[in-house]
């Protein structure tokens, strides 16, 4: 029980001269207060505050508790209200005991004056003794210092209550103080202390729940506004509540135009939706068709329900892909794009020029192609070539050897199925190549073998653009530039009756014949180079010089496999050169054969060895270069342009052969 005023003045005085206590005298909380001033020398006799902090500070610390003051602020003005007219003050600490603010009525600020009141001053234990302030922030709770209690005389008047303010971790973040006349002080102050101190702990609780909620719904808005998918947003009756940017370009309408539009006017088949809704079973990856405001529109959905604490369905949220989006990105792993260019046909000689023109005209326009040429000659890259310098160069480039696929599986790999249109038909369903080549070229290799119930099926498509999936009943639109490629002649296929005459010239629109490789000879010492330096690079080999000699072997084989025979052969070769000159000596034995002879000439039975080869190559060089220099008419510069080798080889050459000076005699 709190001692009478005039036995704890008694207290006091007897303390403040001797030091001394009897136990139970005082509460123990204040007993312990004034032990603890007295040990850190507090004036009993002065009481006021001199620590105060600078302007400078001051702004620094209010504007650090900005939103402690915001809050408690309304809430000590109501606290003051109910004790107006009184003489008492309420005021607001940070946790360190420093005043932040102050409402009181003006006369009673200046009768406190002599206690300083002043925002900034320090009102803990070891600056003015024990007090509502400092003696409620070392105890960490509610207490309540009145009259004789205060350890300084000058406070013996008054009634201090202070609470510490508690942020959500149980820290003190700051305290309130409500202070007065010891006459004053009622029954019920500590309690109004306590429940102002409660409802500032509240507001800061839901302003920072709110500044949570604010936050997270910018970062979901980040999110939504940064993810390639479309985000749609369903209320729990199924209305369009909100979507991303992504999911208003793609419906080409905004959110606020979405309002009152139902998911059943958006999805074309809404029964995995209202499952969604009403049950909650989420689904991922279905194929379905949106309608937006440009048409209907193929994309891959997924649903997700949205539930509350209880479990309740409150909504969902579906993820849109446009399909076209996601072949793109299965092409481009899959590797469906164009490498080549015109620029990496190797060759200048006049039939490679003549292709390269026309490929270049038939990249100009979207008309159908076809590149006829004996197998190896190169129409894949002709094909990639024609796609990259096409207006679909940004789109995918996507082939099919029609020779390689079973004919029981050409119209799925082609036109693509729905799930169960066959045994063993894909979960889903798949897509054929047409819907992965849509924006781009479809590369169609080997034309010639395709069955003619699928040549019937292509025609159709190259008609009106549209294809329906095996097992499917919708058209789907496909907006793709075809290129075919065939070794065979078309023409003679039709009259055998195995090639439809129709899509012979519906494919037929841009016709390049590639030449097979022994009709364009002047190139292969150009080609010989190219994949001479290729193939060292690759193997990270030392740079090879190449034996002329070899393109005289080169040039007289027939090349039945063409380019890609002599890029195999060149590839052997590179492998096998032991010193740094590409010789005869590693060119393979079946190319060792003898010179293109004259008709009922014998034939050896056996391959000529490597000196033997020699032999002849020396004799057929010399009649290369006297046969050239007479169609030259003695001009050096020129025939050894077209022997493929330097002026200075060719004037060493003709010394080797008894010319003086190098020139040739005259023909007689």
């Amino acid at each position: 029980m709190e001692a009478p005023v005039k036995d704890a003045m008694a207290i006091w005085e007897r303390f403040m001269a001797t030091g001394e206590l009897e136990p139970g005298l005082l509460r123990p909380e204040i007993e312990a207060s004034w032990r603890r001033c007295r040990a850190a020398g507090v004036d009993p006799h002065a009481g006021r505050s001199t620590r105060t902090l600078d302007p400078e500070a001051l702004t620094r610390l209010k504007e650090r508790k900005r939103a402690l003051i915001e809050v408690a602020k309304p809430f000590m003005q109501d606290l003051f209200n109910l004790v107006a007219g009184t003489g008492f003050v309420v005021l607001l600490l940070d946790e360190y005991g420093t005043l932040l603010e102050t409402v009181a009525e003006p006369e009673w600020i200046l009768a406190y004056d002599d206690l300083n009141l002043a925002p900034g001053a320090c009102w803990t234990e070891d600056e003015v003794g024990t007090n509502g302030v400092g003696t409620s922030l070392v105890l960490g709770r509610t207490f309540q210092v009145s009259g004789p209690e205060h350890f300084c005389r000058k406070h013996h008047k008054w009634t201090c209550t202070g609470a510490p303010i508690l942020d959500r971790n149980g820290e003190t973040t700051g305290l309130l103080e409500l202070s007065g006349p010891v006459g004053g002080t009622h029954l019920h102050t500590q309690g109004l202390v306590m429940a102002s101190v409660a409802a500032i702990q509240h507001q800061l609780e839901l302003g920072r729940k709110n500044l949570e909620l604010m936050l997270l719904n910018k970062r979901l808005a980040s999110i939504l506004g940064t993810v390639s998918d479309g985000v749609i947003v369903l209320a729990a009756d199924g209305s369009l509540a909100q979507a991303n940017p992504v999911a208003e370009r793609l419906l080409g309408v905004t959110s606020r135009q979405m309002a009152g539009k139902w998911a059943a006017d958006l999805v074309r088949e809404a029964a995995p939706i209202q499952d969604l809704l009403a049950w909650g079973r989420e689904f991922l990856d279905q194929e379905m068709e949106l309608q937006s405001g440009r048409g209907a529109i193929q994309c891959i959905v997924s649903g997700r329900p949205i539930l509350d604490d209880e479990g309740v369905i409150q909504g969902a949220v579906l993820f849109a892909n446009p399909i076209l989006k996601i072949k793109r990105l299965v092409n481009r792993f899959a590797g469906a794009q164009a490498a080549f260019r015109f620029e990496d046909v190797l060759g200048h000689g006049e039939a490679i020029r003549k292709a390269v023109h026309l490929g270049h005209m038939a990249a100009g326009n979207d008309s159908n192609v076809m590149l006829a040429g004996e197998s190896g000659t190169g129409k894949e890259l002709f094909a990639q070539a024609i796609h990259n310098q096409s207006a679909r160069r940004n789109g995918p480039f996507v082939a099919v050897n029609c020779g390689a696929i079973p004919r029981e599986l050409i119209a799925s790999e082609l036109f693509g199925y729905h799930e169960g249109a066959f045994t063993g038909a894909a979960r889903g369903g798949r897509p054929g190549k047409f819907e992965l080549a849509s924006g781009g070229t479809l590369f169609l290799d080997e034309i010639g073998d395709m069955p003619l119930e699928q040549q019937i099926a292509l025609l159709r498509v190259l008609q009106d653009r549209t294809i329906t999936r095996i097992g499917g009943d919708r058209s789907l639109v496909v907006d793709v530039r075809i290129i075919c490629a065939t070794h065979k002649d078309l023409l003679e296929e039709v009259r055998k009756g195995t090639f439809r005459q129709d899509l012979y010239y519906r494919l037929n629109v841009s016709m390049i014949k590639l030449p097979p490789l022994r009709e364009h000879t002047e190139d292969i010492p150009e080609l010989l180079e190219s994949f001479v330096r290729k193939i060292t690079a690759a193997k990270k080999g030392p740079a090879l010089r190449i034996d002329p000699q070899v393109v005289q072997v080169f040039r007289r084989h027939p090349w039945p496999g063409n380019i890609r025979e002599f890029q195999n052969v060149v590839e052997r070769m590179v492998h096998a050169a032991q010193g740094p000159v590409l010789s005869v000596e590693q060119i393979p034995e079946e190319l060792q054969g003898p010179p293109e002879q004259l008709p009922g000439a014998p034939r050896p039975t056996a391959p000529l060895g490597a000196s033997g080869l020699r032999s002849v190559l020396a004799a057929e060089e010399q009649q290369e270069i006297l046969a050239c220099l007479r169609a030259c008419k003695g001009n050096l510069s020129q025939a050894a342009r077209k022997l493929g080798m330097g002026r200075t080889t060719l004037y060493r050459k003709l010394e080797k052969l008894g010319f003086q000076d190098g020139s040739p005699a005259p023909e007689a």
